[in-house]
């Protein structure tokens, strides 16, 4: 009678069963990190990378919009991967396809990172590729074609030279690294500059703050100019990781970089255009379609 009651004691509602004691729920990485996986998310001091913004729930297409414009552009700038076969060698392609499958995250040229922000993504980038450079070229390009969009659903492309932590001593040692080139050689003074911060799921560093410390680390001999800047620094915070890029003085000319904005501004051109040449003489709206763009585009100013 004793020992029936206690093994009905050990298991009734509330008391804790002693074949359990001491057991835990198996968890995966992502869960015991409270849903943010290594260093928050997967970026770290040392990367650099591209952030992009989407259309709403588009992140995942998105994402392969994005991998297949960034391959082919890096294709152009750089040349063709290694083991490249020749078109009809269709045993060669899917011996590629396989390969790069299996390739390993770390060696591809752009590994997309998930970040829980909705229409926010973010790609790693590895060298070759220079962050700046290259995204410079895919809205360069795009603003003088006006063929098909690369992307349905792709909006602003920003690139990070480099990654660092988001704190006073981090964003200090990401700024002499980034800004030397640009600012700090005997053949660069006097630059008029401005600064653009963007700041997402941080509230240790300020607007402010980052402003004040980036414009030290940039030092006399230049000087602020939000219209007319010779170069614009853009500093990204997110979460506990900082990011900064310095862009040339067309980046509000290319739609901050806005791939969408880009592509419409394109098309409607060429498609005034076409409308001039219909007209008799071949005047009228294509010639002057140009002026109308650069009238609506939009003076920005602030971050």
């Amino acid at each position: 009678m004793t020992d029936t009651k206690k093994r009905k004691l050990e298991g009734a509602p509330g008391r804790p069963s002693k074949k359990v004691k001491g057991k835990r729920q198996w968890q995966t990485p992502k869960q015991r990190s409270g849903g943010n996986n290594s260093s928050s998310n997967g970026i770290e001091p040392g990367d650099s990378g591209i952030w992009a913004t989407c259309d709403m729930h588009k992140e995942a297409k998105c994402t392969g919009d994005l991998i297949d414009l960034f391959n082919k552009q890096a294709e152009e700038l750089y040349g063709s991967y290694e083991g490249e076969v020749e078109s009809g060698d269709i045993e060669g392609e899917i011996n590629r396809e396989i390969s790069e499958i299996r390739q390993p995250k770390d060696d591809r040229l752009f590994s997309p990172v998930r970040v829980d922000v909705k229409c926010v993504l973010f790609f790693k980038t590895r060298e070759p590729i220079e962050p700046v450079g290259f995204v410079h070229r895919i809205c360069t390009d795009a603003s003088s074609s006006s063929g098909r969009k690369q992307s349905r659903w792709v909006k602003r492309l920003t690139p990070m030279t480099l990654i660092g932590k988001a704190t006073e001593n981090g964003l200090d040692e990401v700024s002499k690294i980034v800004l030397a080139p640009h600012f700090h050689r005997s053949d660069q003074a006097g630059k008029k500059f401005a600064i653009r911060t963007n700041i997402r799921n941080h509230n240790t560093l300020t607007r402010d703050s980052i402003i004040k410390r980036v414009a030290a680390v940039i030092g006399p001999g230049h000087r602020v100019d939000l219209k007319d800047y010779d170069l614009l620094v853009l500093v990204e915070i997110f979460q506990n990781i900082c990011g900064m890029s310095v862009v040339p003085a067309d980046f509000d000319q290319l739609r901050r970089y806005n791939l969408a904005e880009i592509n419409d501004a394109s098309r409607n051109l060429s498609n005034q255009q076409a409308d001039g040449r219909r007209l008799p003489g071949g005047s009228g709206v294509g010639e002057n379609a140009a002026d109308e763009v650069d009238q609506r585009t939009p003076s920005i100013v602030s971050s």
